[in-house]
């Protein structure tokens, strides 16, 4: 192997450690205290990925429970950050944070494309966005980051706890009958088991919640 590539190896794993660092300073931020209250105005939020390293980041606010539209602001940058597995808060929450501070209604709850603290390092994008912005969020990801154990029921509405370490931090969920689940967990500002419930009442017709679909529908769009 050659120098500079030995180099560049050195270099990336000292940024790796750095991160990691980060995120373990991150999760003892975190709270999972009740909601103090019903949520009015639910967000979703997503990034898409177009062509030359192009991302639009997109934030969708939702009335709940009429699950109406009343705001959506997107943006598009070009992302620098490469993709790091367990480290993809660092590469899409600086555009969602810069997108978010263009809302002109604040949401009483954040639904994340992307884990909570269910996460080796109980750090994930939502976790990083619920921290930063002092909002309840949720993290709903299609993908899980931990092992789980037994079979999950085909039924709605079924889950199954996911540890870390021997701590609950967040359950495998079936949204829908016969589709796979997603892999929910609390961002900051709510319980597991709330997270669950939030996640049902807002996944009413599809897999994934109402807010979070419009999120990624709107973050595909290139404008």
């Amino acid at each position: 192997m050659k120098e500079e590539e030995l180099r560049q190896k050195s270099f990336e794993a000292m940024m790796v450690e750095e991160l990691k660092e980060f995120q373990i300073k991150l999760s003892k931020k975190v709270k999972l205290f009740p909601l103090e209250r019903e949520p009015g105005l639910i967000a979703g939020c997503d990034v898409g990925y177009f062509e030359n390293g192009l991302a639009k980041g997109a934030i969708v606010v939702m009335r709940y429970p009429e699950f109406k539209i009343i705001e959506t602001v997107d943006s598009i940058e070009k992302i620098t950050f490469p993709y790091i597995p367990g480290y993809l808060s660092f590469r899409e929450a600086p555009l969602l944070l810069k997108v978010f501070q263009r809302l002109k209604n604040r949401p009483d709850l954040i639904l994340v494309d992307g884990q909570g603290i269910a996460h080796p390092r109980k750090a994930g994008l939502a976790v990083h966005l619920g921290v930063e912005l002092e909002i309840p969020t949720i993290g709903c990801a299609k993908k899980p980051l931990l092992k789980f154990e037994g079979e999950l029921p085909k039924e709605r509405g079924s889950k199954l706890p996911v540890y870390l370490t021997g701590e609950l931090s967040g359950y495998v969920v079936r949204t829908r009958t016969g589709v796979s689940p997603l892999f929910v967990s609390p961002g900051n500002l709510i319980t597991p088991e709330e997270a669950v419930e939030w996640v049902l009442k807002t996944a009413v017709k599809f897999r994934m919640p109402e807010p979070l679909r419009e999120a990624h529908r709107l973050s595909m769009i290139r404008t």
